[in-house]
């Protein structure tokens, strides 16, 4: 009997702390030449189509990396997981689905599945600077709740696993103010 291929998925956003899926092993990971940003305007799960959100894609970027999870899914749990993932990642064709490689934290190398920005996509919206990001994420919701919360939750994830994001930080700190009673 022949050893049963490993299956990862690559979190870098809401999949590290709701991957929907069961989890065998998670494990930090390195991924390079790709960069977590706001760039993919949302007008259902964070947004609509009259107040868009905006949520994180993995941009290339051959100057940067990102870190996030490595989660590894037992291979009977793989199908399942394999199709639950294609039909939350690729609903709307925004993210290509790409096998990379991963550097674990622990040194383990291993190929992953990574949903990845696809540029030529309607929807690419990396041209906005961080008050513009910021002000687009304090005012939309959507199906799956607000925005803010979005990004909140994923900061504080990165936060918990030692990930030092400047830009993340800055972006939630705005969001934050501007979410303060009072503001006009």
């Amino acid at each position: 009997m022949g050893e049963q291929p490993e299956h990862w998925v690559f979190a870098y956003g809401s999949l590290m702390w709701n991957p929907g899926f069961p989890v065998a092993e998670m494990v930090q990971a390195r991924l390079e030449g790709f960069a977590r940003r706001f760039c993919l305007r949302s007008i259902s799960f964070r947004g609509t189509a009259e107040s868009p959100g905006l949520v994180l894609g993995l941009d290339i970027d051959p100057q940067a990396h990102c870190v996030g999870l490595a989660l590894r899914v037992a291979a009977a749990d793989w199908p399942a997981t394999l199709s639950g993932l294609r039909e939350r990642e690729l609903s709307t064709s925004a993210y290509a689905e790409l096998l990379l490689p991963l550097a674990l934290a622990d040194g383990r190398r291993v190929e992953a599945i990574a949903y990845v920005m696809r540029r030529d996509h309607h929807e690419y919206w990396a041209h906005l600077g961080l008050p513009e990001q910021a002000e687009i994420i304090a005012r939309a919701r959507g199906e799956r709740g607000a925005n803010a919360e979005y990004l909140f939750n994923t900061a504080m994830h990165l936060a918990e696993m030692g990930v030092e994001d400047l830009e993340m930080d800055e972006l939630s700190r705005r969001v934050r103010a501007l979410l303060q009673p009072g503001r006009d």
